[in-house]
């Protein structure tokens, strides 16, 4: 990699991009018109010359529609692979991958009656303060 690649240092954009209703209609109305056209020469001519209509212009609509979806599907792929190299920058700038959460605060949960080195010496000191209060009030007492 060269240095001017690990100057980057914003993390990967993952917001989706907005499609017109023109990409759309050129994207998928196509090949719906080319299936629809075939229907209808079917509803039209439903012997003969209809039917060889209907399978000639559903074969081409489907096979622009296939096509379309192989096309989307390598392209997502290309998309993919920058958005991962733009992960690797960050990773390699700020040493922490983007999409991760931030590590979570470890937090112990011992079983009942389990008491940990702190809480057995906090235990040991009440007692002996205990001890030393009520043989201080017996020897107070004897006097």
């Amino acid at each position: 990699m060269s240095e001017s690649n690990l100057n980057i240092t914003t993390p990967p954009d993952t917001s989706p991009h907005p499609v017109s209703a023109w990409l759309w209609a050129v994207r998928y109305g196509i090949g719906i018109v080319m299936v629809a056209g075939g229907i209808v020469v079917l509803a039209i001519n439903p012997a003969g010359v209809g039917v060889d209509g209907f399978a000639m212009a559903a074969g081409g609509g489907l096979s622009v529609l296939m096509l379309n979806a192989l096309y989307r599907l390598g392209v997502s792929g290309d998309e993919e692979r920058a958005r991962h190299e733009q992960a690797w920058r960050y990773f390699e700038e700020h040493g922490e991958w983007p999409e991760d959460p931030p590590p979570r605060k470890r937090q112990w949960v011992l079983p009942a009656g389990v008491l940990t080195a702190e809480a057995e010496a906090a235990q040991r000191a009440a007692r002996q303060q205990d001890v030393s209060r009520s043989t201080g009030a017996t020897a107070t007492a004897a006097h």
